[in-house]
């Protein structure tokens, strides 16, 4: 199958995902939804057992595309929350992965970057990767994500980094237990590779039947969670805030909130 944004291959029943749009630091693009989510079917139904994600280029993901941006200002409510159920459409559909998934982070994996790349069962990093959670830096609500994270990190660390918006290292990613290993940058894609062929020696049902049982233990919290999070990702969108925050970020500025 031919895809405009992402690159798909696979062999030795493992898949590898990219990424691909580096002269946009492959940034989240509606293209880039469609085209991982049909990446995703297609590993799902292929032999793969392991799915291994990265980026191309000097970045992970660098966050919801600028030009995308730009469109959100003045649709309308219907509008935002079928872009915001489409997002969390994406992120689900990583996270319920029916097959074990490793996240190769290249570079900085920013907002919904961090998101993609640490909802992943294994997300290596190189020394130059980047996290945040900066939605609140320009207006977003970055409530999608938070569930997630909550899961990961608990509450009190969830709040400090989902309300400054700060970014962060791989290394004190690693200490926050959203980054399972540091690989340099140059031994990353054969690191990933490495874990996918141990992951392979371990029983395919056993797997599979390992991930949806620790995904169902929360399943009915997450379900009611996410809904309330993309009803508020998708208000906030009609915000003086969202708008002056979205201008200020296209504009290269300072925001001068109102509200």
């Amino acid at each position: 199958m031919a895809y405009k944004t992402v690159l798909y291959s696979g062999s030795d029943n493992v898949a590898t995902i990219v990424l691909n749009r580096p002269d946009k630091r492959n940034a989240i693009s509606y293209e880039l939804i469609h085209d991982l989510l049909a990446a995703l079917k297609q590993a799902a139904a292929s032999p793969a057992q392991i799915v291994i994600l990265t980026g191309s280029g000097t970045a992970f993901c660098a966050g919801m595309d600028m030009d995308n941006l730009r469109q959100l200002i003045g649709r309308s409510d219907e509008q935002n929350l079928k872009d915001s159920q489409t997002m969390a459409g994406l992120f689900r559909s990583l996270y319920d992965f029916p097959k074990t998934t490793i996240a190769a982070v290249n570079g900085p994996a920013l907002a919904g970057g961090t998101a993609l790349a640490t909802l992943c069962d294994f997300t290596l990093a190189a020394p130059e990767a980047k996290f945040g959670y900066t939605e609140v830096k320009i207006g977003f609500v970055p409530g999608i994500v938070s569930s997630y994270l909550i899961s990961n990190v608990g509450e009190k660390r969830a709040r400090e980094l989902l309300l400054t918006g700060r970014i962060f290292g791989a290394e004190e990613a690693r200490e926050l237990g959203l980054v399972t290993e540091i690989v340099p940058l140059q031994q990353l894609l054969h690191r990933a590779q490495e874990l996918a062929r141990q992951l392979l020696e371990n029983s395919p049902a056993s797997l599979r039947v390992t991930k949806a049982l620790l995904a169902g233990f929360s399943k009915d919290q997450m379900d009611r969670q996410i809904a309330r999070a993309v009803k508020e990702n998708a208000a906030i969108r009609q915000t003086a805030d969202f708008k002056e925050g979205i201008t200020a970020f296209l504009e290269r500025r300072k925001p001068k909130w109102t509200s």
